[in-house]
Formats: structure tokens, sequence, C-alpha cells
């Protein structure tokens, strides 16, 4: 059973060929002494696939210009289902270029070279979170939940107004009962030597 050519939604009309490239890059590395080179695979390059055809007529041509440009200027990978890519799992393709020719001598015919390239979708993202356990998700949260508490109290603390220290009032009371005391000392003195004068 022949695969109609769709691009899209869109089957496309009057094909005359379609033709395929599939290619694989290789580092080469010369050894010496020997005929040969190594290789080392690169992996195969994006499939690519030039449809050729032609439509013919004014509304034809119209009608096959705004879609098949409409699907060149979104950029956007779209779906390819074939018969000569069937093999080679070419799901989704980039339309890379657009080539049309007309000609003198066929007014009425449009000739047309699209060229897709091999655009496989990007995988779906990780899911980061994946196999970690449950329970640990929670001690994490609860965690977190603690240090947001701690800084809630350290903003608290911020708030109340700054502690000073006590002793300089009491370091000039003691510095007056020192002097008085002094006084007191040389008034004894002075006693001392009347009363010891009457002696």
């Amino acid at each position: 059973m022949r695969v109609k050519p769709l691009l899209g939604e869109w089957e496309v009309p009057n094909i005359a060929a379609i033709e395929s490239l599939e290619r694989r890059d290789f580092a080469e590395f010369e050894v010496p002494g020997r005929r040969g080179s190594a290789f080392q695979d690169m992996d195969s390059r994006p499939t690519r696939i030039a449809i050729r055809g032609s439509v013919f007529g004014e509304d034809a041509r119209t009608t096959f210009f705004e879609t098949v440009r409409s699907k060149f200027q979104a950029g956007e990978a779209i779906t390819w289902v074939a018969d000569i890519t069937t093999a080679t799992g070419v799901q989704f393709v980039l339309i890379d270029t657009l080539h049309f020719a007309e000609s003198g001598t066929a007014p009425d015919e449009m000739r047309y070279l699209v060229v897709l390239t091999e655009s496989p979708p990007p995988p779906p993202p990780a899911d980061m979170l994946n196999g970690i356990d449950a329970g640990l998700l929670e001690r994490a949260g609860g965690f977190v939940d603690a240090i947001a508490g701690g800084l809630d109290a350290l903003d608290a603390i911020a708030g109340l107004p700054a502690l000073r220290d006590p002793t300089p009032p009491l370091r000039d009371v003691l510095a007056g009962v020192s002097e008085a005391m002094s006084g007191l000392a040389d008034a004894g003195d002075v006693l001392a030597e009347l009363f010891g004068g009457e002696d």
C-alpha cells in the first residue's frame, strides 16, 4: 500500500520525484605506517528530503504558494509521511529550501523544489524530583520552615532597644565616695595630731 506524501495535514500535489539523502559524519585519523586511516563515528546527520513536482493553472499555483510559504515562514517542525522515508524513522521535518521555476515554453506550468530537513522534537522536560523520597521532601520543607521561624525571631530581637553598660553611673558614685573617704582620712590625721599634742 502506497502512502500519500503528507506535509502536516497537506497533501503535496503533483509530485514528480522524491529524493532522500542520508549520511554519517566520520572523524578521520591518519595512522603512521598504514595505508588506511582510522575513523571515529560522529553519528548521522539529519536526513534531507527533496520533493520535485509541478502545478498547473493560476488557482493551483496561488494555493500552492500560500500553503507552502506559510509553513516555511512559520519555521516550526511539522510531520512528514511518505513511503521513501518509512524505513528511516523520519517523523518531523523543517522546510529548508523552496525553489520555484517557470518557463516561457510552458506558461501555465510552475515547477517547484521543496527541501525538507529532519528535525526531531525536543525531549520532554525531565522531572527533577522523580525518585526522591516523599518523606525527605517533607523533612526538607520542615527544615525550611524552621529557618524561616529563626529569621523571624532575629527580626523581633532586632526591634528591641539596645542594652547599655549600667556601670558608668556607679563608677561616678564610687569615685565620689572614695574622695569623701580620703577627706575623712585627712581629718582623722589632723585630729590625731591635735589630741596627740595634748599628751
